[in-house]
């Protein structure tokens, strides 16, 4: 079957191919940025949202505690280098209007000065305030944030809380090792390999990044709340995502897998023509 893409998302890939940055796919240029990372104070722009405090983690709110039917957590990419940009502000706004959702996006602990183990431990304490607000809670992520989710959701079960009502995860990290074989590295606009694993190493710290706290491809998906995935068939994560979701369905885990034909990188987040379909299959879990 030949799949028409629309003239939006031909712009949008042109746009991400020239400004896609070095420090992808340079080791060195990943060390760099990284080092430079490492001097910096936490780079977090709250951008037109307001913003909680909980603990030492910031982070941006949207819509109404008080009268929203659900919350949502959204856990934003960014290869746990990088905080909250605007693309996030602006989509989790448009989920807090069009979902009736309070929508919480933390900023959590990043790389290179912290960990996994930093940010699962805030996170965790943060989660178990939000299910005494409502206990309908759907988990989202992006990218980075994608496979934070779903680590921290096989992490529940460890720590006997509870489930959320459902996942939904955009083109999630799911093997922070990049042990994979990777067809798709001279045509996705966004990712490269070189830079990921510098990334995925600073934000493993002590743990072995096959770690499922880091990589949940390699965890134990029992007892999963839904979910609902989208991936790009024109990005690296695509097999990595792919095996993730085969290894949901031996679980017994109620998942969807939408493969974006010719997409890219978190093209949901887009304002392009492919993104409004995928938001409709999201409204459709989030909302039944």
């Amino acid at each position: 079957m030949t799949y028409k893409r629309s003239f939006s998302s031909k712009i949008a890939e042109s746009i991400l191919n020239i400004t896609k940055p070095e420090h992808m796919t340079s080791k060195e240029k990943a060390e760099q940025y990284l080092a430079e990372k490492s001097k910096k104070d936490l780079n977090y722009n709250k951008f037109f949202s307001k913003s909680i405090v909980f603990e030492s983690m910031e982070a941006s709110v949207f819509g109404n505690k008080d009268k929203s039917e659900r919350i949502i957590l959204f856990l934003h990419g960014g290869a746990y280098v990088d905080n909250l940009n605007l693309q996030h502000h602006s989509y989790c706004w448009y989920l807090s209007r069009k979902l009736d959702a309070y929508v919480v996006a933390p900023a959590y602990p990043l790389a290179p000065n912290n960990t996994c183990e930093d940010a699962f431990n805030l996170i965790t304490d943060f989660y178990k305030e939000l299910i005494k607000i409502n206990k309908d809670i759907i988990i989202m992520g992006d990218s980075a944030g994608g496979g934070l989710a779903l680590s921290f959701c096989q992490y529940l079960n460890e720590v006997n809380l509870p489930q959320p009502k459902s996942i939904v995860v955009f083109s999630p990290w799911v093997d922070i090792s990049m042990s994979g074989d990777y067809e798709n590295e001279d045509t996705d606009p966004v990712l490269g390999i070189a830079g990921l694993k510098e990334f995925g190493k600073a934000w493993a710290g002590n743990l072995d990044t096959k770690s499922y706290k880091v990589s949940p491809l390699f965890g134990d998906n029992s007892n999963m709340a839904e979910t609902l995935i989208f991936v790009g068939d024109n990005e690296i994560f695509c097999s990595d995502v792919e095996k993730y979701y085969d290894s949901l369905k031996k679980s017994d885990v109620d998942a969807r897998l939408i493969v974006g034909h010719g997409m890219f990188h978190i093209y949901p987040m887009f304002p392009i023509s492919e993104a409004k379909e995928a938001f409709k299959e999201i409204k459709k879990e989030i909302m039944k």
